[in-house]
């Protein structure tokens, strides 16, 4: 009897204990002690047992012993089941945070490095109308540390290749960029006197960069020489005479031999007191290059010498009585040997540096869009560190200080640094030079690296397909490189060209030149006319204590 009442008892009890759990705030009583329960046993199971856990990736062990009784029992069958739940349920909750910040950055760096796309390659409505899509305006777009302003520069460049009425030269001082404009100077009485005396001298081409001890002895020196030379103050003066010529166009002349063609003349024009006047060059000769600059030299660099001069040459070409008294000559005047073997010290390496003195703004913008290509997502991310962090909803526009504007201006577009070019030349280059495989110049810039531990990019120039694919094998080097069709097998490299077309395969040799010529370490071989004008670049340019890595000495001939 006594046990059917104690039965009863327990039904009357379970049947209220169910009525009071199916109640909300027993519910809550009931899910605040079992948080309760899963917390405490977590910091008995640090400080009590043996074992470890882990929580949000930081792992704890602990040294304490815990009897197995029903108590603690109870605790593990919780820890196990609930607080397990709940821990993965906490550390899915925080990855996806993570997540969603990261894919946040993202998305901003993306935003980011189009709007800047938008900017340097769309037309002025479809960089309107690409802002306009994702809610941007153009003062809310950042300055692209990676681009330069082409057109600034292509205007400060004329004004330095411009001869100041009553003066020797142009505005060459002892300072860079766009000082030389600051309002405060011009009012400076002692300024102004400073000013003129250095711009008398002409001793600071501005196109030469890096100390003196930096360049080949006398560069600033003979850069000034020649550009004395090649810009008379009357170029209609009767003393004043020209050799005029085109660019060299037999077939199997890549644009190293031309360019080294045209250096061989201008060491001659100077050697008989003539001024170099460039004419026609098939390589410029594509739509690309807009007006008078199509087919001239000056659709990528400043042309040779004034215009007053071009046009004073082109016009007595047409005076055979200027062909008979020597006022005039041609390319035809002087044998090959004389142009390429002669004995007139051609100076090829200050002489390319001269020719290539300033970028036109269709050079400028090539550059830019590799640049863009290669280092704009980098360059994304680390200007997104300095904005506020909801950009683009919130965005600074503080107006330029004088700082801004007249210094900072001048500096370079960022690159990855220190920034190692290495140009690879296989192919039909077989016939001319020992042909190195692509784990040889790899083996000189693990030489390199030896000495500066921190190089880790490559600016990689090749025209095959094979050392791009190579290149991939390395994971221990960041490689950069153009991204155009690349050769298969070993055609001749005229054949390979003409499959570019003409347009492309004169624009992007020309932006793996200049970016080797501003790397600060570079790997090439010597048996190379490209690698050989890329070494005179440097050593004019701040880059003769970098070195020359080669792969091979010379030439078979």
């Amino acid at each position: 009897m006594e046990a059917l009442n104690q039965k009863s008892l327990e039904r009357v009890v379970s049947q209220k204990a169910l009525q009071m759990g199916s109640s909300f705030p027993c519910q809550i009583c009931v899910m605040g002690f079992l948080c309760g329960i899963c917390l405490t046993s977590l910091f008995l199971a640090a400080l009590t047992s043996f074992g470890s856990f882990e929580f949000a990736g930081i792992s704890f062990s602990s040294t304490g012993f815990s009897p197995r009784n029903s108590s603690s029992q109870f605790f593990n069958d919780v820890t196990t089941t609930d607080c397990e739940f709940k821990l993965k349920e906490t550390e899915r909750w925080v990855d996806s945070n993570q997540s969603e910040a990261t894919k946040t950055d993202d998305e901003k760096t993306s935003l980011l490095y189009s709007a800047w796309d938008a900017i340097l390659t769309e037309s002025v409505n479809g960089e309107r109308e690409f802002l306009k899509r994702f809610g941007l305006n153009r003062s809310s777009v950042p300055n692209a540390p990676h681009l330069k302003n082409c057109k600034l520069s292509a205007q400060v460049n004329k004004q330095l290749d411009t001869r100041i009425k009553n003066e020797s030269f142009p505005p060459w001082t002892s300072w860079t960029g766009l000082l030389d404009t600051y309002p405060a100077s011009a009012a400076n009485e002692q300024l102004r006197h400073f000013r003129h005396h250095t711009i008398s001298e002409g001793a600071y081409p501005p196109w030469i960069t890096g100390s003196d001890e930096e360049n080949y002895p006398l560069t600033r020196k003979v850069q000034r020489d020649i550009w004395i030379h090649q810009h008379p103050s009357n170029c209609r003066d009767p003393n004043v005479r020209f050799l005029v010529a085109d660019w060299e166009r037999l077939p199997g002349f890549g644009i190293g031999a031309q360019i080294a063609g045209m250096c061989g003349l201008l060491a001659i024009a100077i050697k008989e007191k003539r001024v170099l006047v460039t004419s026609y060059y098939n390589r410029a000769d594509h739509d690309g290059c807009k007006g008078s600059s199509r087919a001239s030299w000056s659709c990528y660099f400043f042309p040779e010498t004034s215009q007053e001069c071009r046009d004073r040459a082109f016009e007595l070409t047409a005076n055979k009585e200027a062909w008979e008294k020597g006022i005039i000559t041609g390319k035809d005047n002087y044998s090959s040997k004389e142009i390429w073997a002669g004995r007139t010290p051609r100076q090829i390496l200050h002489a390319v540096r001269y020719l290539m003195r300033f970028q036109t703004e269709y050079m400028c913008g090539l550059l830019n869009v590799a640049h863009h290509a290669a280092f704009g997502k980098e360059a994304a991310k680390m200007v997104l560190t300095s904005l506020p962090r909801d950009w683009p909803k919130e965005a600074t526009n503080n107006p330029k200080s004088d700082i801004e504007e007249f210094v900072w201006a001048n500096h370079k577009p960022w690159i990855p640094r220190p920034l190692l070019s290495m140009h690879v030349r296989m192919g039909d280059k077989a016939c001319e030079m020992k042909v190195v495989e692509f784990e040889g110049y790899i083996h000189l810039a693990d030489r390199i690296r030896k000495h500066f531990p921190h190089l880790n990019s490559v600016w990689l120039s090749t025209e095959m397909q094979d050392v791009i694919d190579k290149s991939k094998l390395y994971s221990n080097w960041n490689f950069y490189y153009t991204n155009v069709k690349r050769q298969v097998g070993n055609r001749t490299m005229a054949i390979y060209e003409a499959s570019l077309g003409r347009e492309t395969s004169t624009n992007y040799p020309l932006v793996n030149f200049l970016m080797a010529s501003e790397a600060d370490f570079f790997i090439g071989a010597l048996g190379s006319t490209w690698c050989f004008l890329i070494d005179g670049m440097r050593n004019t340019g701040g880059k003769v204590m970098a070195g020359y890595l080669s792969v091979n000495k010379d030439r078979f001939w």
